[in-house]
């Protein structure tokens, strides 16, 4: 070799020592390829031939060469040598110098001050290591060598000399070395990541022939002699796919290419739908390459359509979401206590309108309204924050003095929390409601006054009760001679209606006898006093006999007959009885029968009776116009109704109800317009009782009256 040869050509230079230990000292530090081993040899060959007692050879390690660090040793050891090193960036070290110059440096003594150095106190060499004997190199290391003298500063620097290219081979060699093993270290750990991938990876040359290629492309594109006829027959089809697919475009672009590639699976023949990419890398050794990873996307799209489904299912849940929070935010808002949400830190996290009031403040707000707000939203904190402190408790009441932020007014609440657990048993929030106890209070206040007022009242009451006794013994008194005054009053009416008729048929009697001409022939003055007479005497007997049928229904006298006859024939009769009354008022009176009304059973005395009332009270109180009769079946009540219209002056609303009372009229005046005696429609209400029926009014004044009778189609008792 060359740098042996450069070895051999220094060793012959050197003269004192005998050339055959310098011969052996140079094949020993060849044979060698450690760096320790070798300046180990180097020391101990100068220990031997040059009188060397103590030694130290610093030398840069292989990724450190700017520090010099002692790797072999003669005569030195122990701590300070272990701890020794020569930085070489100090520029103000002498030994720094010593390593960076041409020849020998001799320190101590009548030379340069010695430095500090394992070979302890006294004179010694400071030979630098070289690559080659020039300036240009950096220095390998040092070679420290003691006692100094000539001749040993010649053979170290010989040495130096012969160790300086030695080392520097070596650690170039131990260099290479590493980076052969590092890479090495690199390429496994590339194929490993490489087959640890699941989507095939390869790298192809221009023409598509496969360099480099993971686990999982060589089982979709490489096949062995062993293999089955189908799966190499599957493998080719792949190879001539994928070739195919390496087109010129993505040989000569720049930028990544992808494509959608469909292999076949050559285990199962099914299709497998794979994303190509491509893309062309340029190596000055091994030219141009194309690396492609193919990506199977066939799960890929399935997992996407369901993704697609699970995010349209997704929207859908939140947009439920929203619309549970909106209407669970329109229940809290709408209930007028105020309801808050807090998280496990007892943070508000949530409330509705009634809360806000409370705990926040407006912007406009004075500095008053912010304390109030932060001293309720303490006392509220720090009511939560209780809860946590009872073991087991799900839930806690208590009272909280709050403060209306808005008014300053005093605000007691009572406070209901409650833990919202999660399905693992973790508390997520906690609800509380707050229930203002102000009208609660004030309830209690005025309760206490009402139980002094009640005691109160009990001592009154019984003062009054004693009262309350005599006024009774007074009342019974007065009902008692009020039952034998009503006695005597249904014994005078009868008496009196006797009395009454007696003569009243007396006089009818005898003016009938005149008018008919029984006693001879009546002048006409004569005939107009005795129709007048005849007149009032039936209209006497008429009140009197409304007065007594009063006096028969109070006294539950009055009997019914029931019979069943037809409602259009008691019309017609009616209107054949008043029919001189008809044509003196010359109005328009008409009836109006609905076809569908059944036979009626009731008292068919009573109903005339109540439908004469209403016609002869309708053409009375109607001064030009027309009245209607008319009568219709209502089936949903099983009843019938029976209504006299009238286009007359009307009732107004306040006298709808005392027209049926006893003796009263809408007009009692004395000077009123319409004669009678008020017993009519009181009689009427009365019947219609009887009847199990009801009469109502509908009127208005200027626009006339309707009066209807209600009675069932079949009266049930009799």
């Amino acid at each position: 070799m060359n740098r042996n040869a450069a070895l051999r050509t220094v060793v012959r230079r050197r003269a004192k020592v005998d050339a055959s230990d310098r011969l052996k000292l140079a094949e020993a530090l060849l044979g060698t390829d450690d760096l320790a081993t070798c300046a180990q040899r180097a020391l101990d060959w100068l220990g031997r031939s040059a009188g060397v007692t103590r030694g130290l050879c610093l030398v840069g390690s292989p990724d450190t060469l700017t520090v010099l660090e002692p790797i072999a040793t003669l005569g030195v050891r122990g701590p300070r040598v272990q701890s020794f090193t020569l930085d070489l960036e100090a520029q103000d070290d002498p030994l720094v110098a010593a390593s960076i110059g041409v020849g020998a440096s001799v320190f101590g003594g009548n030379g340069r001050p010695a430095p500090r150095t394992p070979l302890e106190s006294g004179r010694f060499i400071a030979a630098p290591l070289h690559a080659r004997q020039t300036l240009e190199e950096y220095p390998v290391g040092l070679l420290l060598v003691a006692p100094s003298d000539p001749d040993v500063e010649a053979e170290a620097k010989w040495v130096a000399g012969l160790l300086g290219p030695r080392l520097t081979a070596l650690r170039a060699a131990q260099r290479r070395l590493e980076g052969e093993r590092r890479i090495l270290r690199e390429r496994t750990l590339l194929y490993n990541i490489i087959n640890a991938v699941s989507d095939p990876i390869l790298l192809t040359d221009t023409e598509g022939r496969i360099t480099v290629a993971n686990a999982r492309a060589e089982a979709l594109l490489s096949a062995g002699e062993d293999e089955s006829e189908g799966r190499r027959r599957a493998i080719a089809l792949n190879n001539m796919l994928f070739s195919s697919a390496l087109t010129r475009r993505a040989i000569e672009g720049a930028e990544p290419w992808r494509h959608e590639l469909l292999l076949v699976d050559p285990v199962d023949g099914s299709d497998l739908l794979f994303e190509l990419l491509s893309t062309v890398t340029v190596d000055p050794r091994e030219g141009t390459g194309i690396v492609s990873i193919l990506r199977n996307v066939t799960d890929l799209r399935r997992a996407t359509q369901e993704i697609e489904e699970n995010y349209r299912k997704l929207r859908l849940a939140e947009a439920d979401a929203r619309a549970e929070r909106d209407r669970l935010d329109l229940i809290i808002d709408s209930v007028a206590d105020p309801i808050l949400v807090t998280d496990p830190n007892a943070n508000i996290v949530m409330m509705n309108a009634p809360a806000e009031r409370l705990f926040t403040a407006e912007r406009a707000a004075g500095a008053e309204a912010r304390r109030t707000v932060q001293a309720n939203d303490a006392h509220f904190s720090s009511f939560v924050s209780n809860l946590f402190f009872e073991p087991g408790a799900m839930r806690r009441s208590g009272s909280i003095g709050l403060v209306d932020p808005r008014t300053g007014a005093p605000l007691p609440v009572e406070a209901i929390s409650g833990k919202i657990v999660s399905e693992h048993g973790e508390v997520t929030a906690i609800v509380t409601i707050l229930h203002d106890r102000t009208e609660e209070l004030e309830r209690a206040r005025l309760y206490e006054q009402l139980k002094r007022a009640s005691s109160e009242l009990e001592q009154k009451v019984r003062e009054a009760t004693a009262e309350l006794t005599r006024q009774n013994e007074l009342l019974r008194r007065s009902h008692f001679e009020i039952e034998q005054a009503s006695a005597a009053k249904s014994q005078f009416l009868a008496n009196m209606s006797h009395e009454f008729r007696t003569p009243l048929n007396a006089i009818l009697g005898y003016t009938s006898m005149l008018l008919k001409g029984v006693t001879g022939e009546l002048t006409p003055h004569q005939r107009r006093n005795l129709e007048r007479v005849d007149s009032n005497a039936h209209h006497l007997l008429a009140i009197i006999n409304d007065i007594l049928d009063i006096s028969r229904i109070e006294a539950g006298k009055m009997p019914l007959t029931l019979t069943q006859f037809d409602l259009k024939d008691l019309v017609a009769e009616v209107l054949a009885e008043v029919e001189p009354i008809i044509s003196r008022s010359q109005l328009a009176v008409t009836s109006h029968l609905a076809g569908d009304v059944p036979l009626l059973k009731t008292d068919r005395q009573k109903i005339k009776q109540i439908v004469i009332n209403f016609l002869t009270n309708a053409i009375k109180f109607t001064p030009q116009g027309s009245v209607e009769v008319r009568a219709g079946y209502m089936s949903d009540a099983d009843h019938i109704a029976i209504s006299v219209a009238d286009s007359g002056i009307g009732i107004s609303a306040e006298d709808r109800e005392r027209i049926f009372e006893d003796f009263r009229q809408a007009d009692n005046s004395p000077t009123r317009e319409y004669t009678g005696a008020g017993l009519g429609l009181a009689i009427c209400r009365r019947l219609a009782g009887m009847l199990d029926g009801a009469i109502t009014l509908d009127s208005e004044v200027g626009r006339g009256s309707t009066f209807t009778l209600s009675v069932p189609r079949e009266v049930k008792r009799a």
